[in-house]
């Protein structure tokens, strides 16, 4: 289950990202990365989508290390 909560996280950011996801007066990390539509927003405001590309990136990560750290911890099948 942790292992498919890190790809429902990436679907939803994918879905705003191009527009079919969460709308305007709702925050998506998607929304946030998608609004860096031109070279000035790109070069001065790195500060708004750099961190929301990291922190995505470091939630979907934390999700997967979980899921596998349970996984190990609780497959009995794995103990061999």
């Amino acid at each position: 289950m942790t292992m498919g909560l890190g790809d429902t996280i990436i679907t939803e950011a994918t879905l705003s990202f191009l527009g079919l996801g969460v709308k305007f007066p709702f925050a998506s990390w998607g929304n946030i990365i998608s609004d860096v539509n031109n070279t000035y927003v790109l070069t001065n405001y790195w500060f708004i989508w750099i961190p929301a590309g990291v922190l995505l990136l470091l939630t979907v990560l934390a999700f997967n290390l979980v899921g596998d750290g349970l996984r190990d911890a609780f497959d009995p099948r794995m103990k061999r």
